[in-house]
């Protein structure tokens, strides 16, 4: 009997989908500190709400969604659809920001741009990676963030 013809190859390993991930946690500074960037006996602030924003070398945004916060003002921004290109000017290290959006908090909803949350805060690479079989996401990290309340007397802290 003639040997069948191998057209069978390794089993082809399937593509790896490769996310890109920002973490942080937004809070409520203190008023006792507002106006600094210290973040001594701040909360979290659950829901609050953060935007990434991605651009290229030539300015042009390239992604943008706004992500809200988990009860415990932690916040997991799965940047889906955003293309991990090897350009260097392209990486998230260099072509994203994190920004403060709002705060369902009203005594405390005063964007302070601690970290640059107002202005944008860079991403940081802290060495994080998930990896599975057919799924790896790298994780950077950007602030803490904060908010402050709108007036601060001398009777809160």
């Amino acid at each position: 009997m003639a040997a069948e013809p191998q057209y069978h190859r390794a089993p082809a390993t399937p593509q790896k989908k490769s996310d890109v991930v920002v973490e942080g946690v937004v809070y409520c500074q203190s008023c006792k500190y507002a106006g600094s960037w210290s973040l001594t006996g701040a909360k979290p602030i659950p829901s609050a709400r953060v935007s990434v924003t991605c651009k290229d070398s030539r300015h042009h945004v390239t992604f943008y969604k706004t992500y809200q916060a988990d009860k415990h003002g932690y916040f997991y921004a799965q940047l889906d659809g955003f293309k991990l290109s090897h350009g260097i000017l392209d990486h998230p290290l260099q072509a994203c920001t994190v920004k403060l959006v709002s705060s369902p908090l009203a005594t405390c909803n005063v964007s302070t741009n601690l970290n640059y949350g107002i202005d944008g805060a860079k991403l940081r690479s802290e060495g994080k990676v998930l990896r599975s079989l057919h799924y790896e996401a790298v994780i950077y990290a950007a602030g803490p963030l904060a908010f402050r309340p709108e007036t601060c007397s001398n009777h809160h802290g």
